[in-house]
């Protein structure tokens, strides 16, 4: 498929086009490089980090500080960063990959790599200008010093843009003085380098400043003490305090009142990555329990035999599996749209970037939600299966639990990004980036047309599946289509009907891009190998069903009655029905014995 080809697959329009399974990239689609980067990363992991699990829960500030230097050393923090500022200059999804690999041992230094390489050296690569680049970058990329973002307050957290830090230009015009508070700032204890926002005057939106920061010379800058976390609790979080802090005016980033729009596309990137960053915890945690299971004897027996057991370890292994399917199809899908803009030779790298990650801003918010939650329910599962032992210091699983339970709480809520990811569709949909009028008005003429009663042939691999998928797309277009015709613009104020279409939009995306990795996979090595994944993209769409099910049904009761209540409760049956229905306790057993002989996660 050429370039010009897949440009035509816009973010979001996964929901209007059927996709082939050869147009989206899967973990079995790594080329060399990133085989041997993967590898390279999870040694340093092994080593470095994960032999050292117990420090970090002690919170050994200074043991995360000297990873972070390590992982310098080794290119890790540059693979992002341009050729031209020091760095490696790789691919977006060489970028996820790393971010995967590197953050699965522990939550510190994970929340620590993310912060500098995501929203601390970001910014400046994707905003600063020839100079700031020049000055700054090379530094962040050897780790020589480290980065920090301050953006929330005691008063702006989710509402962001209403921060109250004030930066005022000197008489002189040469400088900014930046007065205000900031909290819950990452790596506050030995950066070097902070991206702050503060607002000119009385601009509508605050504005960025890179800060530079000495301890020697604090220029105004004081720090609180470290915060007593429930979780990640060797990453370094303080409260920041500026007073009278001097910013040179050339320090400023990007425009004046351009800020928002910097914190809004940083976190974009930050969402995939943060999802990313939630995969490797999920294989860790694991292959830990089934380790765990195979040894524990009860009853005269292993309880990796008891199917209580069993269920879990498939469930969290599908839950696993699917999250890689969709974070790997949007990074390369993310990666393809970069490649499409550089050639175009109308954008600047940074532009490209930048575009390159705004198109796909749904799908981020998607992954976002879906792998936090995956990884807090496959912690708990993990604490579960561990029984006592579970919640004991002594073993590695209680630190992941407390660990995960973060990543639904940063870069943007959950509630936040399920509303955010429903809203930029309709955005989408009103400038005409996807057309959702069309296929809506279809569902809706169809729904009152008399149904085909005409056996289908199911006998293809996924065709049933492939059809259901179809269906429950359409689904998501009546329901939405409805409420959207009687709310308008003020859908958002409906935010519960939001919450109820973000879980049907994720299940969607969630469940196709599984599908689609398990037929690719399928065709390249044939069923009977592919059997387990097949089993794991059956499994996760049945529970997809559910929850669409649920969502669709809490929806269509609360806002409409009589006929047309009636009619769309008529069709989300039609739209979620199977002809035949898949026996998931026996796909379960084909998953979890698998992840029992292997004695670790294995896909």
């Amino acid at each position: 498929m050429g370039t010009k080809e897949k440009d035509i697959l816009r973010g979001g329009q996964f929901l209007v086009k059927e996709i082939d399974c050869e147009d989206i990239f899967t973990p079995e689609d790594f080329n060399e490089d990133q085989l041997m980067m993967k590898e390279a990363v999870t040694e340093f992991v092994d080593r470095e980090i994960w032999a050292k699990k117990a420090q970090f829960e002690k919170k050994d500030y200074a043991l995360t500080e000297s990873c972070m230097q390590k992982a310098g050393e080794l290119g890790f923090l540059s693979i992002a960063v341009p050729e031209e500022y020091g760095g490696m200059g790789m691919g977006f999804v060489d970028t996820v990959l790393v971010c995967d690999y590197i953050s699965g041992a522990t939550g510190s230094f994970s929340t620590a790599f993310g912060a500098h390489t995501g929203i601390g050296t970001m910014p400046i690569t994707l905003y600063g200008n020839e100079e700031q680049k020049q000055r700054y970058v090379p530094k962040l990329a050897t780790g020589e010093w480290f980065g920090s973002y301050c953006l929330t307050e005691p008063s702006a957290g989710s509402d962001a843009n209403s921060g109250k830090t004030k930066a005022v230009l000197s008489e002189d015009g040469t400088h900014y003085k930046i007065t205000g508070q900031k909290m819950w700032i990452s790596n506050a204890g030995f950066c070097s380098l902070m991206i702050v926002f503060a607002r000119i005057e009385d601009d509508k939106n605050i504005t960025g400043f890179i800060v530079e920061y000495d301890p020697e010379n604090p220029n105004g800058i004081t720090m609180g003490e470290e915060e007593h976390k429930l979780g990640i609790r060797a990453s370094s979080t303080r409260q920041v305090f500026f007073n009278d802090t001097i910013v040179p005016v050339e320090n400023m980033l990007s425009t004046r009142g351009n800020g928002f729009k910097i914190a809004m596309n940083a976190l974009n990137v930050g969402r995939i990555k943060l999802a990313a960053a939630c995969l490797d915890a999920q294989r860790r945690t694991i292959t830990e329990s089934v380790k765990y299971a195979n040894e524990r004897i009860q009853f005269k027996t292993p309880i990796s035999s008891f199917g209580a057991i069993r269920q879990k370890l498939a469930e969290m292994a599908t839950n696993c599996w699917v999250g890689e399917a969709a974070t790997y199809r949007a990074s390369k899908n993310i990666e393809e749209r970069i490649t499409i803009r550089k050639n175009n030779g109308k954008d600047s790298h940074q532009e490209a970037e930048l575009k390159g990650v705004e198109e796909y801003a749904i799908e981020c918010s998607i992954l976002k939600v879906a792998v936090s939650e995956f990884v807090q329910k496959c912690t708990d599962e993990g604490i579960q299966i561990f029984g006592g032992m579970g919640f004991s210091e002594e073993t590695p699983i209680e630190s992941a639990w407390r660990d995960a339970r973060i990543s639904r709480i940063y870069e943007g809520t959950n509630e936040i990004n399920r509303m955010l990811c429903i809203g930029m569709l309709i955005k989408k949909a009103m400038k005409g980036h996807v057309d959702l009028l069309t296929p809506a008005q279809a569902v809706a003429e169809e729904l009152v047309g008399i149904p085909s009663f005409e056996p289908q042939d199911f006998s293809e691999l996924f065709s049933e599946e492939k059809s259901i998928i179809k269906n429950l797309k359409k689904l998501f277009l009546m329901v939405a289509g409805a409420a959207l015709k009687k709310y308008g613009e003020k859908i958002e104020q409906q935010q519960q009907l939001m919450l109820a279409a973000s879980d049907i939009l994720i299940q969607i995306y969630l469940a196709e891009s599984a599908i689609l990795r398990a037929e690719k996979m399928a065709k390249k090595e044939g069923e009977e190998n592919a059997k387990e994944q097949i089993a794991m993209a059956k499994l996760n769409l049945f529970h997809a069903i559910d929850v669409i099910e649920t969502a669709g049904k809490h929806s269509i009761i609360s806002f409409s009655k009589g006929d047309e209540q009636r009619m769309m409760l008529m069709g989300l049956r039609r739209y979620i029905k199977y002809v035949n229905m898949p026996n998931i306790i026996e796909l379960r057993h084909i998953i979890a014995q698998k992840v029992i002989n292997e004695n670790k996660y294995c896909f």
